[in-house]
């Protein structure tokens, strides 16, 4: 199969002659396929330094490892949840085989692979972060059989161990299919095991598309793309409502999040000294100390660069009397990233205009941040910034003799706004992005969902339709609010907002 990732055909070879197999680097590990689909042996690095594997090493290699097996193991802290959500959506598809794959490794470059996340509906349901994954539900009487298949440990007897790239010697130890049964609380299986049981299965299956290429070609003949788009849909939207255990992990995000500004804020006369990429490294290392990576790309936007939404390349000048725009977050171990923008002057002090700019976001952003409790409509705190944009935009005399509501009719106020002014916020940075419409931007908000509310204004440097003096200012505030029971609840909130207590902070930063 040829979707199954490499590493599952190492795992599985079965090395008959070590003549031809070296131990030399990952990309001695390339399989070669033989007839029958099966892998024989691990390819030789065309220019390694070692000609073979002698019988004698091949043996030597075989004995002599101590039993590392762990006996001692707990649940993970989300178990529980995670049978609860498997319960919920076994009961939403009776009869089905449900199959969500994790994902597998993707080529940077040559032999070298981007760092793995698995998919965000795979880790939600099994709380298990490992390529090659795959959940399958499968139909019982009163419901589901959920099976996790993963790879087993490296094997010490063909030596895929130590010879193959994505082996024990080379990438780490892997859990065991025993240890992983105790951790994630359900049955764990081998999923080299998997494709051919999928192919002999019968009956109706819906399979989560996008991730695991082997797995959609084994149900090639089962599945249909109707039947998978109701299921990615229904996942999407089951992420909705936020449990206890999301809650925390998204307050911790943010908490990570806030002591990675502070680490820019000390280290601007740093960036000033380089460029924005200081700011990103400084922010990505506290995002790896406290959690699994960096949420999204950091957008750490200098001058004029705040004024393009998602500035990643980081790579521009970082100057005293700018402002800088950093939209950054931490992802947990558990994949629950923060989202949160601050616009800081780097000297520390706000000029005129900066603040008149930065106050006008900030007032739209209380706005939209009131706007946000139980049984009212999703997109009242999108509707309340704007107008409060609009209204600013009036004020300063940019849209002529036309008055604010003339302003929203028409979205001319979205020359300067240009975004909606938030999404929701979880596992995913832009959570339940499938959910049907009516259950997103047209549903009504409950306890439990948790959204950023963002308004910004962005003056390009080659607008002429505004003052100068306001060309090149880009100015975005962004906070994670959880809607609560009797109103919300700001999880960034630990980070100032206004311009005066921005310039407090960095000051005491600052020292």
């Amino acid at each position: 199969m040829d979707g199954i990732r490499r590493s599952i055909w190492q795992e599985a070879a079965v090395t008959e002659s070590h003549a031809d197999v070296q131990a030399e680097a990952p990309d001695d590990t390339a399989p070669e396929t033989t007839e029958g689909d099966q892998e024989q042996a691990i390819k030789q690095r065309k220019n390694g330094l070692y000609g073979g594997v002698s019988d004698e090493l091949a043996e030597n290699m075989k004995q002599g490892w101590a039993d590392t097996e762990r006996h001692d193991l707990e649940p993970i802290p989300q178990a529980a949840h995670t049978a609860r959500r498997r319960a919920a959506l076994s009961a939403a598809f009776p009869g089905d085989r449900l199959v969500i794959p994790a994902g597998n490794l993707k080529v940077r470059a040559n032999d070298t692979d981007y760092p793995f996340r698995p998919s965000s509906d795979y880790a939600y349901l099994t709380g298990d972060r490992t390529e090659d994954g795959v959940l399958v539900l499968e139909p019982k009487d009163g419901g589901h059989q959920a099976t996790a298949y993963l790879l087993p440990r490296s094997d010490r007897e063909n030596g895929e161990f130590w010879l193959s790239g994505q082996g024990e010697l080379w990438v780490g130890r892997r859990n065991s299919l025993t240890e992983n049964e105790k951790l994630l609380g359900l049955p764990v299986k081998d999923v080299r095991e998997l494709p051919e049981a999928l192919r002999e299965a019968t009956g109706p299956v819906r399979v989560l598309r996008g991730y695991d290429a082997g797995i959609e070609a084994a149900l090639a003949d089962k599945v249909t793309a109707e039947r998978d788009e109701e299921f990615r849909v229904f996942l999407s939207e089951m992420r909705r409502v936020k449990d206890d255990f999301e809650i925390a992990e998204l307050a911790f995000a943010c908490e990570a999040t806030s002591r990675g500004f502070e680490d820019v804020v000390r280290v601007l006369d740093k960036a000033e000294a380089t460029s924005e990429r200081y700011i990103e490294g400084t922010f990505f290392l506290r995002a790896r100390v406290e959690g699994n990576d960096v949420g999204y790309g950091s957008i750490c936007a200098s001058g004029p660069h705040a004024t393009t939404l998602h500035w990643v390349r980081n790579d521009g000048a970082v100057r005293s009397g700018d402002l800088l725009l950093l939209d950054a977050g931490v992802e947990t171990n558990n994949l629950y990233t923060a989202d949160v923008t601050r616009t800081l002057p780097i000297s520390g002090t706000f000029t005129p205009v900066q603040r008149k700019i930065y106050d006008a976001v900030y007032e739209a952003q209380e706005a939209g941040i009131a706007a946000v409790k139980p049984g009212a409509p999703y997109r009242a705190f999108h509707d309340a910034a704007q107008r409060v944009l609009a209204e600013k935009l009036v004020e300063w005399g940019l849209l002529g003799d036309l008055d604010a509501d003339k302003v929203l009719e028409l979205g001319l106020q979205r020359r300067w706004t240009l975004h909606g002014t938030g999404h929701m916020l979880g596992i995913d940075v832009h959570d339940c992005a499938a959910a049907r419409t009516e259950q997103y931007v047209n549903g009504d908000l409950e306890p439990g969902i948790c959204l950023t509310v963002e308004p910004g204004l962005y003056f390009q440097a080659d607008d002429l339709s505004v003052p100068e003096e306001y060309r090149g200012i880009g100015v975005r505030i962004e906070d994670d609010i959880l809607v609560t029971e009797d109103g919300n609840r700001n999880l960034s909130g630990m980070l100032p907002r206004t311009s005066a207590d921005i310039e407090a902070w960095m000051a005491r930063l600052k020292g």
